[in-house]
């Protein structure tokens, strides 16, 4: 209910009958588009509560109003705003006149952000995400069921948003075998903060690591939403190459003989957007190059459950690093992009500190589900579905590959990678990514026209879609 005492404002002193002040103000709000047709008014005990008036005054002023047609008064029961007049839009702002519009823009100085990175694009009859995992092959089911049956237990109502600014201590601890199992990582549950996904990780570690006295190391081409949110700390920041082996540590070498770094961002497994995983060698030289010049490494390890070929590296978090390695991993690659939840590992030091800034924007997660993935670790479930879908996400990487050969080989060139849930394509250099999305057919979420590449996710798709996809891609080319 809108704040009737606020708008409806009484001059007691006024020459104008109070029944009458009571109408007009009515009126006006309707006027304004503020009050709807339909919409229910007080009746007149409520109002005159409201109002600090006698009844008979609100009775008096809602005879005037039904009399002129303004309101509807149906006897014990109700008051509405006339239904049969005409839907009116807020008044907008001006110099003279109070409305209630934002259509104008916010006048005092306020920072801009560049949202060229994440332009939303119209739906298209085909997208091609940029390596999302199949939510139809998730325990999404098992998960709900599991948050039913906590928001229904007292002590867990009780519970919900305690000590959530951390995450639950029951999702950090079973965190900490999970981690400790399926990558090596030895740490404690003081050492993990759950956020809202990975991209939350790269703000906070940013935040507290960056300013403009600091520079940070990223390969190019590079994820672009970690290169703004860096940007955006005033940090310089300097990209290198990333080949078949992942990103040039020799050249993060010469750097950090010519200049203080940071930080160096990695994504070591399947590179975003490149797919390529980065070598052992460079893994051990980078962090040499870490405990030497004393740089932080924000290891972002989206996706390192899905491997094909072989089992895949240890992070660089499980080796001798120091404490000089930010861990950052997400559940959103595991069961489904909407649930955001994600987690940081690093010292307890710096997790206090993120705890601490988390608070400032986010008091807490969602303790019922944190707790409900705590419980899908917990009897192994998580494990029984990654084994599943790993499997699986192999078979369409290996049919995906099959169909690239045989009809688009004349257009395009690829490597497979030997994990993840996307391909990165380059396109020969006749044709264009570019015209390749002006279509209202296609939606491509990942492409970098610098190098004539996009990147095609193959994992959340099955054969009977991913041949839809191809034909279209084959004749969109053909056609250029």
């Amino acid at each position: 209910m809108l704040p009737l005492e606020h708008i409806i404002l009484i001059d007691k002193k006024s020459s104008i009958a109070v029944y009458k002040q009571i109408a007009f103000a009515i009126i006006n709000t309707i006027q304004n588009g503020i009050l709807k047709p339909g919409i229910h008014l007080p009746g007149s005990r409520e109002m005159a509560a409201i109002l600090n008036v006698h009844r008979k005054t609100v009775i008096a002023s809602y005879d005037e109003l039904e009399a002129q047609g303004w309101i509807t008064v149906y006897p014990r029961k109700y008051v509405i705003v006339a239904e049969k007049l005409p839907l009116l839009q807020p008044k907008k702002w001006n110099e003279n006149e109070l409305g209630h519009s934002y259509d104008n823009d916010l006048k005092i100085n306020f920072r801009i952000i560049d949202k060229s990175w994440c332009v939303e694009r119209d739906i298209a009859e085909i997208i091609i995400d940029d390596g999302h995992p199949d939510v139809r092959l998730s325990p999404i089911d098992e998960l709900l069921k599991t948050y039913r049956s906590l928001t229904s237990r007292k002590l867990s109502i009780k519970n919900a948003n305690t000590g959530t600014t951390q995450g639950t201590v029951r999702l950090r601890e079973e965190l900490v075998k999970f981690l400790s199992d399926t990558r090596g990582l030895n740490i404690s549950a003081e050492n993990i903060l759950i956020t809202h996904g990975a991209q939350m990780s790269i703000y906070l570690a940013a935040q507290l690591l960056l300013n403009k006295q600091s520079t940070i190391i990223v390969g190019r081409p590079n994820y672009p939403v970690a290169n703004e949110t860096f940007t955006e700390t005033d940090a310089q920041l300097i990209e290198v190459a990333v080949d078949e082996e992942g990103i040039d540590t020799d050249q993060i070498e010469q750097l950090c003989k010519k200049k203080k770094i940071t930080a160096v961002y990695v994504i070591p497994h399947h590179h975003y957007p490149t797919t390529v995983t980065l070598s052992v060698e460079r893994r051990m030289k980078l962090l040499e190059l870490s405990n030497s010049y004393s740089f932080v490494i924000i290891e972002d390890d989206y996706d390192y459950d899905y491997h094909y070929a072989s089992s895949p590296y240890l992070p660089l978090a499980s080796a001798n690093h120091q404490g000089n390695v930010i861990y950052i991993g997400s559940f959103s690659k595991l069961l489904d992009p909407s649930l955001r939840i994600g987690f940081m590992v690093a010292p307890q030091n710096f997790i206090a500190q993120c705890t601490a800034l988390r608070k400032m924007i986010d008091v807490g997660g969602d303790g019922y589900m944190q707790n409900a993935l705590a419980e899908l670790i917990k009897t192994g479930e998580l494990k029984r579905h990654l084994k599943k879908a790993k499997k699986i996400y192999h078979h369409r990487r290996d049919f995906l590959n099959d169909l690239l050969q045989s009809q688009l080989s004349d257009y395009i060139s690829f490597t497979l990678p030997n994990g993840g849930m996307a391909v990165w394509i380059t396109l020969k250099k006749e044709f264009s990514v570019k015209q390749l999305q002006n279509t209202h057919l296609l939606k491509i979420i990942r492409t970098d026209e610098e190098s004539n590449a996009f990147r095609l996710g193959f994992a959340s798709i099955n054969e009977q879609e991913m041949e839809v996809t191809i034909d279209l891609l084959h004749h969109l080319l053909k056609n250029q």
